[in-house]
């Protein structure tokens, strides 16, 4: 099977160099500074799990792609998307599968206008990991699955052959015929999470330390529960509870990586990820009093940041 791994940050250079490793047919779609940087200084992988230095992995640029992939896994933030669209273009062929792995589910829509619904599977990842200044990818803790099945929730022969080309690889590959509902429960939990710290500008633990952080952070999810449950995917009982232990936990540093971009003054995913949660509520939006205000947040850092305010 040939991969094509749209992205050699953090997460495509983790999966995609996991699968190199496991002797995959493997190219990375990079930008001209990042295909240097490997030509000089291989893919390398720092994890718990396993260390790897990949030399020289097989690169190619914008402009460089001449046929189509088996698959293509889409591992790039939402707001650059477009333009990746394009640049991927000419490695999508008759059957080619692409599955992205971004937060949330507008890339779908995107996606499915671009290229047809049959083409795109649902995904999503699950890691914490950091490109270096060095382009080293770190992997910060036990956690490196990647999900993906047909939306339909059947379970076709070309997933079960992702799912092979996948097996040796070390992460943990999952076929799931569910990967909607999984992907929905995943966005309410991040937009949660995401929405709350930003606005809070605090992890988790601080927020619980302040008068009203409990009770914001779990108006929130229910804000978001209210959206999911509105369009068919509510999350069960044992998804709510495990995203309310999380985003209530006493001491805890976690914070959503967009409150990271947010305080080094980068772009952020907010059409994308609350935002689009928000469009999505209907008529029930009004309602949605701590969602509107996290997006509201949002948007105002953004025109502060663009200078259009």
């Amino acid at each position: 099977m040939r991969i094509l791994i749209v992205g050699a940050g953090a997460t495509g250079g983790y999966f995609g160099g996991r699968l190199l490793q496991a002797g995959q047919d493997v190219t990375f779609l990079v930008r001209a500074h990042r295909s240097a940087q490997l030509a000089e200084h291989g893919l390398v992988i720092r994890s718990a799990l396993g260390n790897v230095e990949l030399p020289a992995p097989r690169t190619v640029q914008a402009g460089g792609l001449r046929e189509p992939f088996d698959l293509i896994v889409v591992s790039c933030k939402a707001y650059h998307l477009p333009q990746v669209i394009e640049d991927m273009a000419p490695a999508v062929g008759p059957d080619t599968m692409i599955v992205p792995l971004l937060n949330g589910m507008r890339h779908l829509d995107v996606l499915d206008g671009r290229f047809g619904a049959g083409h795109v599977l649902g995904g999503q990842c699950v890691i914490a990991a950091t490109l270096d200044k060095q382009g080293v990818v770190h992997h910060l803790n036990q956690s490196h699955s990647l999900t993906f099945g047909e939306r339909d929730g059947s379970r076709s022969g070309r997933v079960e052959r992702v799912l092979a080309a996948m097996s040796q690889a070390k992460f943990e590959p999952r076929l799931s015929t569910t990967i909607l509902q999984d992907m929905w429960d995943k966005w309410v939990f991040l937009a949660s999470l995401a929405g709350i710290t930003c606005l809070m500008r605090a992890p988790v633990g601080d927020i619980m330390a302040a008068a009203g952080g409990e009770a914001a952070a779990l108006q929130l999810l229910e804000d978001c529960r209210r959206v999911a449950a509105r369009n068919q995917h509510a999350p069960s009982d044992a998804v709510l509870a495990r995203a309310c232990s999380v985003l209530t936990e006493k001491g805890s540093k976690l914070s959503a990586s967009m409150m990271r971009d947010l305080e080094q003054g980068g772009q952020i995913e907010a059409d994308h990820v609350i935002g689009d949660m928000l469009a999505r509520a209907g008529e029930e939006a009004e309602s949605l009093a701590m969602l509107r205000t996290a997006y509201t947040h949002l948007k105002a850092y953004e025109a502060r940041r663009d200078g259009s305010g």
